[in-house]
């Protein structure tokens, strides 16, 4: 492979950031930590900055080009989003249930802590993420049936725009976000210490999110009547992106120039899905939070959770997972209410549950993005079968 061609590869560009993140870490000192972390937190800064304006800027004119549909897709894509995470959630109960005595270990190893800042510097976004979506959903309806054309050709160009940041500025500056993450991970031992005590668990919840992938891709390409393949080998630059960043949100732009490759998903339905998707489906999320639920209740209470308890919790976490922000941690953050009220967790259950939530998020957000573009040749398919029949 030409030499030029493969360092101007994405993926491999990302896989090398990785690699460099985790070495640093193992050999930085505090000093180096502490200069690290503003330089993380600003790029993090910047690339959630631009995650409402990717919103507005994609979703708004897609829901535009949908013209009559959009009420109809936008419906359809929220039903897909929930009876995906509804069913990876049943998926990841079964899972824990037949594995639950695997896991005998008791205590957590400690975390080094990270130095203070020297600096930071806060940029805050126009509005949050959910504001964004409700925004861009909203605008481009009302657009549709107002039949503004004069409004419509303006998203189109602000799309453009928005295209042209993501392209310079966000793209370029992933691969040093997702170096410092590492290192900062690194140096704090999540890795190096979390990751065996834990590490039974983590082998079992990335074989599922594997096996989630899969199966929701097969599903896709029967529904579809293609080869999915079509669509996914085209995600490993966004498996990478999301592994580093634990952000849906963040891997955004990432996953926006992968769908865009795949010759299997109609323009106006993926420039709607991919960041809708992003910030409604959270199966991975879901699997991890389910299957980490039911180990920590066993390791702290005793048992697990019971059937109809469980049921419950599954039914109430896939609404409040299409409601959480695709930010690092985003899912569970917002299910915290719900995991201490139904499943009766208390502090030190919740704070155990976060740690190793984290640890092996990375997973579950490649899940997340990457399912995207299952549902989305679902959501593809059946606009073009709606568009004939029409």
């Amino acid at each position: 492979m030409n030499v030029k061609k493969l360092f101007s590869n994405m993926a491999f560009i990302l896989l090398i950031a990785v690699f460099v993140g985790l070495l640093a870490g193992q050999y930085a000192n505090e000093q180096v930590i502490s200069v690290i972390l503003p330089v993380k937190h600003v790029l993090g800064q910047l690339i959630f900055f631009l995650v409402p304006l990717i919103i507005f800027g994609f979703v708004t004119p897609s829901v535009t080009r949908m013209k009559k549909n959009a009420s109809k897709i936008l419906g359809i894509s929220l039903l897909l989003a929930y009876v995906s995470s509804l069913i990876v959630g049943v998926f990841a109960a079964l899972a824990g249930y037949g594995s639950i005595s695997l896991f005998d270990l008791k205590s957590s190893p400690a975390i080094k802590e990270l130095p203070a800042m020297i600096f930071r510097l806060d940029i805050p976004p126009l509005m949050s993420v959910m504001s964004a979506l409700t925004l861009a959903l909203l605008v481009g309806l009302a657009v549709v049936w107002t039949k503004s054309e004069r409004f419509e050709n303006l998203l189109y160009q602000f799309q453009d725009i928005v295209a042209s940041l993501v392209n310079k500025i966000l793209i370029p500056v992933l691969p040093f976000f997702v170096l410092f993450n590492f290192s900062v991970l690194s140096y704090e031992g999540t890795v190096n210490s979390q990751l065996p005590f834990f590490l039974v668990f983590i082998l079992i919840t990335i074989l599922c999110n594997a096996l989630w992938v899969g199966f929701s891709y097969g599903v896709a390409g029967l529904y579809a009547r293609v080869n999915p393949w079509r669509v996914l080998k085209h995600y490993g630059p966004v498996i990478l992106t999301a592994m580093g960043t634990q952000s849906s949100a963040a891997t955004l732009g990432v996953a926006l120039e992968a769908a865009k490759k795949s010759d299997a998903l109609t323009d106006d339905v993926r420039g709607f899905a991919i960041p809708f998707f992003a910030n409604i489906h959270f199966c991975g999320s879901m699997l991890n939070i389910v299957f980490l639920v039911i180990v920590i209740s066993q390791m702290l209470y005793g048992h697990i959770p019971s059937l109809d308890t469980l049921a419950l919790f599954l039914f109430l976490l896939g609404i409040f997972a299409i409601g959480a922000p695709g930010l690092p941690g985003g899912t569970v953050v917002a299910s915290l209410g719900l995991i201490q009220t139904v499943l009766g967790f208390d502090e030190s259950a919740t704070a155990l549950l976060l740690s190793v939530f984290a640890l092996q998020d990375s997973f579950g957000t490649a899940n997340n993005i990457t399912s995207d573009g299952a549902l989305t040749l679902i959501l593809s398919s059946y606009s073009e079968k709606t568009h004939k029949k029409g």
